[in-house]
């Protein structure tokens, strides 16, 4: 494993090359015709220590293009399989990501660095290993977005236009997006060796992902029963995130779940506006599958997938294995409840998650649903009720099609803050910060898609990065862009003509 240098500051190494080369392919980006920088994450390139210097400069664009290979580097595409929809695939990988090494950040912490959009490798099956401009900028604007919002996720530090088409419904602009993670590894990698009935491949992997990622799991008396309820307790609690702030994945396949706990593949995904539980935006899911609330469970049920592969380390006797297992997938319920419930009552401003309190969010929720009031702004607006009755577009109440279906939980909700006695001031000041004013709205993400791709216009891209980058906060003033809305704009759900009934995926 030899460490080059990667950017003016920065090493580049590659741990998970060092597995066998069962576990990955070797291939190198497909160059392109004429990259162009169009967004890189300073702020993030900072922390790992890539300046913007280089990414501006020939040797790092050249880089982020996949049009240049560093020395002693070694591109990897990693084999998983997958349950897509519940339906098995015993072959995927990554078909058209290419991982180009990993880097230690100031803590220590390692992460790994992709390039997605980078050419076909031997798992695009018949693809083109190409990403088109649209939904690059989808996921690099969510999942910036969601580390806003303290949601963990892979990160996004570079869109590079490339200068050649992508066919889909039509020929698009090529992009290229450069996403950071603590790694790639999923609970489809796990399958793929279970399933060929690799039990060394799968102690490897789980050897390699607890060294690298969860080394305080080696010290147990069953390391793997360790790592087991890591993940059991990081996916119910960022699930629990998930739910709190109305978004909705949209291709929950095991596939596409981090073994790390961290938002990964964001393809379909969207933001609720209306409070709908049963909301479903990604045109691939007919059934209902990964909607809103049914992702609690699916999360469970790609758990239950990997524990299964983790049976024959967890004991030498299948049975005891298996009810190891059981017993650890068997808190996730409680881990997923505690965390959502406790989110849900720090939204409401309530000093802790009991019954009375968790009620009273659930009247709330459904009085919401039946209403369809605007779930970020409710609970936004619920943050002014101190300040007087509510008012305005920022009033909770204006978002109730019968505002006395409101006032009569309002009254109930009142009642409760006052026999908390918790300080006002601190209260608001609390709600406000787990509350955003500004998400990535589905209308918004579809009008800096259609600007930048049909006109190459990237006032609406650079006004919705400005206001997501600080959801908690309240943006009263000019996006800065003359032909586009002021700040405020951009919390406001969409009118009628606006609303985005469906998502794609872009492969």
């Amino acid at each position: 494993m030899t460490a080059i240098i990667f950017g003016p500051e920065g090493n580049l190494e590659s741990d998970y090359a060092s597995l066998s080369e069962d576990f990955f392919a070797r291939v190198a980006p497909t160059p392109v015709a004429a990259p162009r920088l169009l967004r890189w994450n300073e702020a993030l390139g900072d922390e790992l220590g890539f300046s913007a210097a280089w990414a501006e400069g020939a040797t790092g664009l050249g880089t982020l293009a996949g049009n240049r290979r560093l020395a002693d580097v070694e591109p990897i595409a990693m084999a998983y399989a997958g349950h897509q929809f519940g339906n098995w695939n015993p072959s995927l990988g990554d078909g058209r990501a290419i991982q180009i090494g990993e880097v230690s950040d100031p803590t220590g912490a390692r992460r790994g660095i992709q390039l997605k959009g980078a050419g076909p490798t031997p798992f695009s099956r018949r693809g083109d290993g190409r990403a088109a401009l649209g939904p690059v900028l989808r996921e690099y604007v969510l999942s910036e977005a969601m580390h806003a919002m303290g949601i963990p996720t892979t990160r996004a530090l570079a869109m590079v236009t490339t200068g050649e088409s992508v066919y889909r419904e039509r020929a698009e602009p090529g992009a290229i997006l450069t996403r950071v993670a603590r790694g790639f590894v999923r609970v489809g990698t796990f399958e793929y060796f279970a399933a060929h009935r690799d039990t060394d491949a799968v102690r490897s992997l789980a050897d390699y992902v607890i060294a690298h990622r969860y080394p305080e799991a080696a010290s147990e008396e069953n390391p793997y029963l360790a790592l087991l309820n890591e993940v059991v307790s990081s996916q119910a609690d960022l699930i629990g995130r998930w739910m709190l702030i109305g978004f909705i994945h949209g291709v929950m396949n095991t596939d596409n779940m981090s073994i790390f706990g961290e938002t990964i593949d964001y393809g379909p995904c969207a933001f609720l506006d209306e409070y709908d539980p049963a909301k479903v935006f990604s045109s691939i899911d007919q059934n209902g599958r990964y909607a809103y609330n049914q992702q609690p469970g699916i999360g469970l049920w790609n758990l239950t997938r990997f524990a299964e592969t983790l049976v024959p380390l967890l004991s030498d006797e299948q049975e005891a294995g298996v009810e190891i297992a059981n017993d650890s997938l068997g808190a996730y319920a409680e881990k997923f409840q505690t965390a959502y419930y406790l989110g849900l009552c720090r939204k409401l401003g309530f000093a802790e998650s009991n019954e009375r309190n968790r009620e009273l969010a659930g009247e709330l929720l459904e009085i919401m649903a039946d209403q369809k009031a605007d779930f970020t702004l409710t609970f936004r607006g619920l943050s002014e009720l101190g300040k007087g009755e509510p008012i305005g577009e920022q009033g909770a109440r204006s978002f109730f099609a019968d505002p006395a279906a409101f006032d009569a939980w309002a009254n109930g909700y009142g009642d409760r803050l006052h026999e908390e006695g918790l300080d006002e001031g601190m209260r608001l000041t609390r709600m406000r910060g787990v509350n955003p004013r500004f998400i990535p709205r589905n209308h918004r993400v579809q009008e800096a898609i259609t600007a930048l791709v049909d006109r190459d216009d990237e006032g609406p891209l650079e006004a919705l990065l400005a206001v997501t980058a600080t959801p908690f906060e309240d943006h009263t003033g000019h996006t800065g862009h003359t032909n586009y809305a002021n700040h405020a704009e951009y919390a406001k759900p969409p009118q009628p003509n606006e609303v985005v009934h469906q998502t794609f995926c872009g492969t």
